[in-house]
């Protein structure tokens, strides 16, 4: 488009102002032609009344034909003399000529205007045609030259979408325009350099997970050994020996699943895990785990909301999740920590709140980011929540700042059934 505005915008200056050049020229050519032939006529016609010739057409040599301008001549004799006549009188307007000589004659030259404009109007068809020709060869270079860029440009747009949705793989493609190619080479190099960050990564994840496994697999083995030892011992005494076992196998357990998940995705981060899950028995098994903590610290931890709804997740994700929440609440909140179950849409939600001081305002929905903390601390538990639950396809979100409201929304499976409220 760039390059046909400026062909037609030269065509158009050029061709207007040729076209009223050429007019001109034409006018003032067909008014000299006729004042030079009246003036050779009048010439001719003197020299041979001095000689004492006798004026006839072939003397003096008229021709209306031998002109392109013009159309009719007349000579008037002096005297009597019959006058001589070339040509067809023209009708409408005409470009005319007359002039005297000294013995008496009068010659008349006159041209038709309609003939003007008609060579006008040739003149101005040529310039048409040529200005035609002169872009349609524009509109043909400028095709040319837009799929030269446009083709390029498309195809590195595809580069860019498939480096942005996880295909770091270089094409090492090139176009042969200079800019174009610098694009192409960054792109390149972006991918280079993101391959090897996430092969990094996921080898740092698949060694982590495999190194923790073994001692996991160690530390539940003790803790069955200690459950199985504990049978010599007082009722009292076993009974609260096995219950602190039981729980902490069970921690055991849900940690060797998650490492399980992080060996599993980082050998292909496209596998996921989600399956349909009671969400009361994640809750449930969060809270028994972390009255111990809570009663220590002289505070309650309590479970109140809709019952019997069965959510879509990973349960070891989803207890990692509430975890981190309820962590979040002991060490920087106060009061009593309640934990409340909806129903909203087609989602679950899983609300954590506390008594405390609440989230600082100027962090906001910031206290998610990687290192943002308002009490000095690392800064990663609430962003590695957010990561698990959407790996599952939730959301963690702040709901309100004071007094603090976390949710984590699940999808709620289609066959869920309403149960009661609890308190």
């Amino acid at each position: 488009m760039s390059t046909l505005a400026v062909v037609l915008v030269v065509v158009a200056v050029f061709g207007i102002s040729l076209v009223i050049v050429e007019s001109r020229t034409i006018e003032s050519s067909t008014r000299d032609s006729v004042r030079a032939e009246a003036s050779r006529l009048v010439s001719t016609v003197e020299s041979r009344l001095v000689a004492g010739e006798r004026v006839t057409k072939a003397s003096i040599g008229v021709t209306a034909s031998k002109d392109r301008y013009v159309r009719y001549i007349r000579v008037d004799m002096p005297g009597d003399r019959k006058a001589i006549e070339v040509g067809d009188r023209p009708e409408g307007e005409v470009v005319e000529s007359r002039q005297t000589g000294v013995h008496g004659e009068r010659v008349t030259v006159q041209a038709s205007r309609a003939a003007v404009r008609a060579e006008v109007g040739r003149t101005l068809l040529i310039i048409l045609a040529v200005a035609l020709l002169a872009v349609i060869a524009a509109a043909a270079l400028a095709v040319r030259q837009a799929h030269r860029l446009a083709a390029p440009l498309t195809d590195l747009a595809e580069t860019a979408e498939r480096l942005g949705s996880g295909d770091p793989r270089p094409r090492h493609r090139r176009y042969q325009v200079p800019e174009l190619d610098r694009v192409a080479d960054v792109l390149d190099a972006s991918a280079d350099r993101i391959g090897r960050m996430l092969t990094a990564e996921r080898r740092l994840a698949a060694d982590a997970s495999h190194q923790l496994r073994t001692p996991l697999t160690a530390l539940s083995m003790r803790l069955e050994e200690i459950i199985a030892t504990s049978e010599g011992a007082t009722p009292e005494d076993r009974a609260v020996v096995q219950e602190e076992a039981t729980i902490a196998l069970a921690q055991v357990e849900r940690l060797t699943d998650v490492v399980q998940r992080l060996l599993t995705n980082s050998r292909d981060p496209r596998t996921g895990s989600a399956v349909s899950f009671d969400l009361d028995e994640v809750v449930k098994q969060q809270i028994e785990e972390w009255k111990p903590a809570y009663r220590s610290a002289g505070r309650a931890i309590v479970h109140s909301g809709k019952t019997g709804m069965r959510a879509v997740g990973t349960p070891g994700a989803v207890a990692q999740v509430l975890a981190t929440l309820i962590e979040n609440s002991l060490m920087h909140g106060d009061g009593t920590v309640a934990l409340r179950t909806r129903v909203t849409g087609n989602q679950v939600v899983v609300e954590v709140t506390d008594e405390g001081p609440g989230v600082d305002e100027a962090l906001g929905s910031r206290v998610f980011e990687r290192t943002v903390s308002g009490h000095n601390s690392t800064g990663l538990g609430l962003a590695v929540a957010r990561d698990l639950a959407e790996a599952d396809g939730g959301r963690l979100e702040l709901l309100q700042q004071l007094p603090p409201v976390f949710a984590l929304f699940l999808s709620r499976e289609a066959t869920d059934l309403d149960a009661p409220d609890v308190a």
